[in-house]
């Protein structure tokens, strides 16, 4: 399995009805490093082959100047 392309889309549709699973609030994608960071749990959630993991336990810790 590989990680998609740096300039791979995110279907705005499906970023509507995302939200964190910890806090259930926003996620915004971040196309670069093909995440979805939850700025309130502090987690950015990979994207892999165009679908999101959604589990806290495959999410990377953020730093304060990330979110």
């Amino acid at each position: 399995m590989t990680d998609a392309a740096p300039d791979a889309q995110i279907d705005p549709r499906l970023l509507e009805v995302l939200v964190c699973p910890v806090t259930h609030g926003p996620l915004v994608y971040n196309r670069s490093r093909q995440e979805l960071i939850s700025a309130s749990a502090k987690l950015a959630y990979p994207i892999r082959d165009g679908v999101p993991l959604m589990l806290p336990e495959e999410a990377r810790q953020i730093s304060e100047g990330e979110a």
